[in-house]
């Protein structure tokens, strides 16, 4: 790429970055609006104010189960990346990169990979990082390398082990009655395993690398970790000494051991009866938390790291029900149904699947959770690029707002929206 693309894609993150800054609302204001969008739009096809009503609060609860699933997976994932073993790897994958350039790279490429085993894993695991890089590339754009971070929650996440449509499709007791009657349980070997989706996130992570490298600005240009005024807070060391005889039990690794291998004697056992042990998200989370536990090898370090994780599960817990209560409205009134039959009237087998990705993406910026929409497999994901629900976590790590990193977000949607679209009309004919 030659110094003039590379500087016009950097001028156009800058001001694609500027712009969010200014005009863009954090994702809680945003779930408000969605409510109040989605209230009005059922009124403009009959519904009353009363009715709407009624609907929000009726579906406000009915993602409840599923919410505390999204939260375990969220927590589980941030235990185990700040755990001693896991940090010290990250300590060390930092010293790696030597300029702007390579760091960006490297956290890009470590936030997809690491998000097809788990996305609140590759969260976590990505913004410690990308505040670790930072410290040591210290030219390096601290924006880029935050929106760097996120690619993976962004782009690549949902083709992977910790897909919440595709888990929740795959677990009949998580799917509503109506739905599974319909489609019945799908198993991942129609889904996530399939080479179509092998291929679709190497085009992905490939992409994404290149835009996240050549847009962010030059090093004598750039807004670093220092400038931004951001002083990390290191994450926490070793649990203090044990002052009384009743806190033995929390500094020992006794009982970690013991659970550890009631455990792993649980999961031996599902996969002895045949079971695919990743096929369901009950067990997904299950793993990951006997594998925080293991990590963190004593119960007071570990319930710490649950305690630090907290904080990024409140949006899930606050938002979910709010975004619940808009799906209620959408599906009670009929207005979700209108939506997905204008999609079906102007489509045909050939452009179906391109109109249904673009209907999801959209519907995406309204309801962030790909489990709450349980749509095609790839394009639900590109909405995550420009919605700051999933990027909570994130933000607290960097010690900055999600605004600060939308615009180089907004960048790789803009490239991914016509990309992804054409693979998923591509491949459609391979699945045929």
């Amino acid at each position: 790429m030659t110094q003039t693309r590379e500087n016009r894609l950097a001028r156009v993150g800058l001001r694609l970055s500027a712009w969010f800054e200014r005009w863009f609302p954090d994702a809680f204001a945003l779930a408000l609006l969605v409510v109040v969008i989605v209230f009005l739009a059922s009124l403009t096809i009959g519904a009353s104010p009363t009715q709407a009503a009624d609907w929000f609060g009726a579906g406000f609860w009915d993602l409840v189960p599923f919410t505390m699933q999204m939260a375990m997976i969220l927590v589980t994932g941030y235990v185990a990346a700040t755990s001693p073993p896991i940090h010290r790897a990250i300590q060390a994958m930092a010293s790696w990169p030597r300029t702007q350039k390579s760091a960006i790279a490297w956290v890009a490429v470590f936030s997809m990979l690491s998000s097809l085993v788990s996305w609140s894993f590759s969260l976590v695991c990505s913004g410690l990082l990308a505040r670790e890089v930072a410290q040591r590339v210290s030219t390096a754009d601290y924006r880029a390398l935050g929106a760097a971070a996120y690619l993976g929650v962004g782009s690549v996440w949902a083709l992977g082990l910790s897909s919440s449509a595709a888990l929740i499709m795959a677990t009949p007791t998580s799917l509503p009655p109506s739905l599974l009657a319909i489609s019945g349980a799908i198993p991942l070997n129609h889904t996530l395993l399939l080479w179509q989706s092998a291929l679709m996130a190497v085009v992905l992570i490939v992409l994404s690398t290149v835009i996240a490298v050549y847009s962010a600005p030059r090093p004598e240009h750039a807004v670093t970790m220092s400038r931004m005024g951001v002083i990390p807070a290191p994450v926490r060391g070793s649990s203090p000494s044990v002052e009384h005889p009743g806190e033995w039990l929390e500094h020992s690794p006794l009982l970690t051991i013991a659970v550890g291998s009631l455990g792993y004697s649980t999961w031996r056992e599902v996969h002895a009866n045949g079971a695919p042990v990743l096929l369901q998200l009950n067990r997904y989370i299950f793993l990951f938390l006997m594998v925080g536990l293991l990590l963190h090898w004593r119960p007071r370090s570990f319930v710490r790291a649950v305690s630090d994780a907290v904080p990024s599960v409140g949006g899930v817990l606050v938002q979910y029900p709010l975004y619940a209560g808009a799906v209620g409205i959408m599906t009670e009134s009929g207005l979700a149904s209108r939506l997905a039959h204008g999609f079906v009237a102007v489509s045909n087998e050939h452009t179906f699947l391109v109109l249904v990705g673009i209907y999801s993406a959209a519907l995406g910026v309204f309801i962030p959770s790909a489990g709450a929409r349980w749509l095609v497999e790839a394009p639900y994901v590109l909405a995550n690029l420009i919605h700051p629900f999933w990027m909570l976590p994130l933000p607290g790590i960097l010690g900055i707002k999600a605004r600060d990193i939308l615009g180089y977000c907004a960048l790789q949607f803009a490239v991914h929206v016509p990309v992804v679209l054409l693979l998923v009309w591509a491949l459609n004919y391979t699945l045929q």
